[in-house]
């Protein structure tokens, strides 16, 4: 199977996805095998919805839609432009998934099937529905496909490197596990926003969908305020209030009522709206509804702190304050060639030979 024939399925996923985006769901006419696979990915939603009450319907269409936008000719094309496939024998690379947004491991099984090589996958239990799902509709639209994809529920054997999603406690064990294997090994990263005050009512607003999408638990989720000495919550408060229906769903209201009752009963210092708490704290990770913050004096300090941090930063949401800013909205909405921790797995996947 050469390049083009993959590019030409992916591109043919990508089409039959976008008939599932935040728009609604529409069957449209010209999208491949359409009669077989229409009516079965609107029950593998349900199916992954009833596994992980994390997995809306509103939420997954997000992420469908987002891949839908980027699986085209002129986009596939431009990314792997600059690269050189030249694989005479395939071999064989294992993902381990996590599971904590739709087809969040999406990434890495498009990259090492478009490198030519065979994938192995073991996903989260938390997602287990949508992706094998997806793979079936690759290997209709791309026969040569069918000796290419394996899911597994078992012990990872017989692969030649590995790519793995997990904690930094799960990382520190898929290091040594794999130590002899070529390996990408990802642990915990989180997204910050950088406010100096000048922001418009729209930037902040846009904001709120880098903090609420996915109910926060992606890495690209902004989770860190860096706010000025003296900084005004007010502006950003009122910019929040677009997303208070997310206190309607259970499971986050659950952790934002557990979340504030450790806060009251620890005393600690934070402001709340009735769906969000912000509490003034060092750490990246916050739990669920809740954003931390800090202050920055100068912008030196700033920058030096980043700089200190970069290795636990997925992504930076800011307005016209660094080079390498994401724009405010725009966390969720990553390009192909935009990768996790900066770590191209295009390349990795054609250094196995």
């Amino acid at each position: 199977m050469d390049l083009q024939q993959r590019i030409n399925a992916f591109v043919k996923l990508g089409e039959f996805l976008s008939q599932f985006t935040s728009e609604g769901i529409t069957k449209k006419q010209g999208i491949s095998h359409n009669d077989l696979f229409f009516d079965s990915f609107k029950h593998q939603m349900t199916l992954a919805e009833e596994a992980n009450g994390w997995f809306t319907k509103s939420n997954m269409l997000f992420a469908f839609g987002g891949w839908s936008n980027q699986l085209t000719i002129s986009n596939i094309n431009q990314w792997v432009s600059k690269y050189n496939f030249n694989i005479e024998t395939p071999k064989k690379i294992a993902i381990i998934m996590a599971g904590n947004i739709p087809l969040v491991g999406f990434h890495d099984f498009l990259s090492v099937l478009m490198s030519g090589h065979q994938v192995l996958v073991k996903q989260s239990s938390k997602d287990k529905h949508l992706l094998p799902f997806l793979a079936k509709y690759l290997e209709f639209v791309e026969i040569k496909f069918k000796d290419r994809i394996t899911f597994t529920e078992k012990k990872l054997e017989d692969f030649d490197a590995v790519i793995a999603t997990g904690s930094n406690n799960t990382a520190r064990y898929f290091e040594y596990y794999f130590k002899d294997k070529p390996s990408i090994i990802r642990k915990n990263r989180n997204s910050v926003a950088v406010l100096t005050g000048k922001e418009t009512e729209d930037d902040l607003r846009a904001l709120s969908e880098d903090i609420f999408r996915y109910y926060g638990l992606g890495c690209r989720n902004v989770s860190k305020l860096l706010v000025p000495t003296q900084y005004n919550f007010d502006a950003f408060f009122k910019a929040m209030y677009d997303w208070h229906p997310i206190i309607n769903q259970a499971k986050y209201a659950n952790n934002y009522d557990y979340n504030k009752a450790v806060y009251l009963m620890s005393e600690f210092d934070m402001l709340e709206n009735g769906f969000l708490m912000i509490k003034e704290d060092e750490s990246y990770t916050s739990p669920i509804a809740t954003v931390f913050y800090e202050y920055y004096e100068t912008e030196r300090a700033l920058m030096a702190r980043l700089e200190s941090d970069e290795e636990k930063i997925q992504c930076i949401v800011s307005n016209g304050v660094l080079e390498n800013e994401i724009k405010f909205g725009h966390t969720q909405l990553p390009k192909l060639w935009d990768y996790a921790d900066d770590v191209d797995t295009i390349s990795f996947s054609l250094t196995i030979c």
